[in-house]
């Protein structure tokens, strides 16, 4: 029997006895290391125990059981003769079911494992569809899969491992008698896992009918002392995953921070994010366990010394770091633990300077926040994102601070301006002369200003940055665009290294273009794209502008070729109303 090792033991998930193939594809995601709850449940469950957990929302309970459920089913061949779901995952909102699913599809990608998420609100014939196709592993809530059994469109004679997510929270929903009719129609040599945050006497109840003989294993919540939660202003975005890239930067740019933090889940998305907001003009720099020490130190040094704006890190790569200056923390993703949360806001508001603590939240993620707020006993502020006359004002701020330094630090170097002043308010007024110039300054620091991403905004004013804008919404972008208004006048064809093989849609290059070139999206013409490159018609005069962008950006997170290819588009995709907005790479 495989002995998990102790929750202190620093330990990679290689160490974990999981398959070879399943620890690459965990670490192709990102992740650097397990958490106390996957150390420890990891290799009971491998061993082929059941296992009673009492964890916490966030803690990484979804890895902790899905892991080994993948693991044992993609090294047990089937027979020919195709099999009924053989894993089967309860939990208590549609919600959950969704976020489990995606996880468990991620993790056995390289596998030819399928998982099929059933909960109410969603089309039946669909679920039904998806289940006749077969479907190894089902993440069901207790009521949909009922409705399943019922009409025998689920059978569960083949399941070998059931999962209770949040058993506690299913059985104050009432779902303690569908439970059992449920567990009842499983074979009896089934595995079983439950987790729950408390062990109160209806979870032991339910844990004695069901499980046998299981390994126990509870992951205390840290205590804290009171008082010594960190007095920093705590605010939320409620935001969905591909609108994260452009609500970073509205963000950075609204609050203009001194110095900041920016927190992400995996390395992959710490480098993905730090190209980014190079490629936006910010003094940006990575960290993360893949890293030699020696350029962790560096980048520390750059950070420490204030030639670094921003920090992209790992939660891993940013144990023990005690920087003093740090003015803002960015949660990019949600922590996986409400005591995550606490150590990473705690990095900011030193020695009785004031901090703020910003956290992007996917609408899935607000039970999350729930649990961090008890947990803290804090209240964060659910706030919408800077609007652009928000950005606006933000910007002729930085411009009246501006004029104000110069006036007071600079005003006897101002005798060859006085004289032109002098001279226009011969014919002007002067508040219109001051007027004007604060103007020009102001639409020239927007000018060379390096823009956020594009946003696209529905008509009903809802922000949706990862879907195309539904009829009639409008694409903003701070900055502004430039080149909206006339005919586009002659058309060239750029030719553009990447086609749909690498997951490149007609919406993605719109996007790429509108966004990174600064151009309307309505200027641009047909698009073709085919399995390795792309064909896009563009406005002649822009089109070395085009190419000079483009080159320097990610497309679907590829860095592509980019040329001028001339000739016409034939067959090209049909544009409609508006561009889908890509996600920031």
């Amino acid at each position: 029997m495989t002995t998990p090792s102790p929750a202190n033991e620093p330990v990679g998930f290689d160490a974990l006895g999981l398959h070879e193939g399943l620890v690459k594809a965990v670490m192709a995601l990102g992740y650097e290391e397990p958490t106390p709850i996957q150390r420890e449940a990891i290799p009971h469950l491998l061993a082929g125990r059941d296992l009673l957990g009492q964890a916490g929302t966030g803690t990484g309970k979804t890895a902790a059981f899905a892991l080994p459920l993948v693991d044992r089913l993609m090294q047990q061949k089937t027979s020919s003769k195709r099999r009924g779901t053989r894993g089967l995952i309860l939990v208590p909102t549609r919600e959950l079911a969704m976020q489990v699913a995606e996880a468990i599809h991620k993790y056995a990608k390289r596998t030819t494992l399928t998982v099929v998420p059933l909960y109410g609100g969603a089309p039946m014939d669909q679920q039904i569809r998806a289940l006749a196709r077969g479907a190894d592993i089902a993440v069901a809530t207790p009521g949909r899969a009922l409705d399943h059994l019922r009409r025998k469109t689920l059978t569960l004679e083949a399941i070998e491992t059931v999962v209770l997510d949040e058993a506690d929270e299913m059985l104050d929903m009432g779902f303690a008698e569908d439970l059992d009719a449920i567990l009842s129609a499983t074979p009896a040599t089934r595995q079983t896992a439950l987790f729950a945050a408390t062990m109160a006497p209806r979870i032991a109840s339910i844990a004695e009918r069901h499980l046998k003989s299981p390994a126990r294993i509870t992951i205390k919540s840290e205590k804290r002392a009171a008082g010594t939660m960190p007095r920093v202003r705590q605010v939320a975005f409620i935001v969905s995953r591909g609108q994260k890239g452009p609500a970073l930067g509205r963000i950075l740019e609204f609050e203009d921070p001194a110095s900041a933090i920016v927190f992400c889940r995996t390395r992959i998305e710490v480098d993905e994010l730090t190209e980014t907001l190079k490629s936006h003009g910010y003094g940006a720099q990575a960290l993360h366990g893949g890293m030699e020490q020696r350029q962790r130190d560096r980048v520390m040094q750059s950070f420490r010394q204030k030639k670094t704006d921003v920090l992209v890190a790992t939660d891993v790569a940013a144990r023990g770091l005690d920087i003093e200056h740090v003015s803002h923390v960015i949660n990019y993703d949600i922590p996986t633990a409400a005591e995550v949360y606490v150590h990473r806001i705690g990095r900011t508001g030193r020695i009785g300077r004031e901090g703020v603590a910003i956290t992007l939240a996917d609408p899935r993620e607000q039970r999350m926040l729930r649990h961090i707020e008890a947990l803290t006993k804090q209240k964060i502020e659910i706030a919408p994102l800077p609007t652009e006359d928000a950005l606006r004002v933000k910007r002729l701020d930085v411009t009246r601070t501006a004029l104000k330094d110069r006036l007071t630090s600079g005003a006897g170097d101002l005798a060859h301006t006085r004289t032109l002043v002098t001279a226009l308010a011969e014919e002007f007024d002067l508040l219109d002369i001051a007027a004007a110039a604060v103007a020009m300054i102001h639409d020239e620091r927007e000018s060379s200003s390096m823009p956020a991403p594009a946003v696209s905004v529905q008509s009903d004013g809802h922000r949706d940055g990862g879907r195309r804008a539904a009829d009639g919404g409008r694409v903003f972008r701070p900055g502004g665009d430039d080149d909206d208004e006339g005919a586009p006048g002659p058309m060239t064809v750029l030719f553009v290294g990447a086609g749909h093989k690498g997951g490149v849609r007609p919406g993605d290059l719109v996007g790429a273009i509108a966004g990174e070139a600064h151009i309307n999206a309505r200027q641009i013409g047909n698009i073709r794209v085919q399995a390795g490159h792309s064909l896009v018609e563009v406005p002649e005069r822009l089109a070395d502008r085009i190419v000079t962008a483009l080159r320097r950006t990610k497309i679907r997170g590829q860095s592509v070729e980019v040329k001028r290819h001339g000739g016409e588009i034939r067959n090209a995709h049909p544009r409609k109303s508006e561009p889908r907005q890509p996600h920031v790479n």
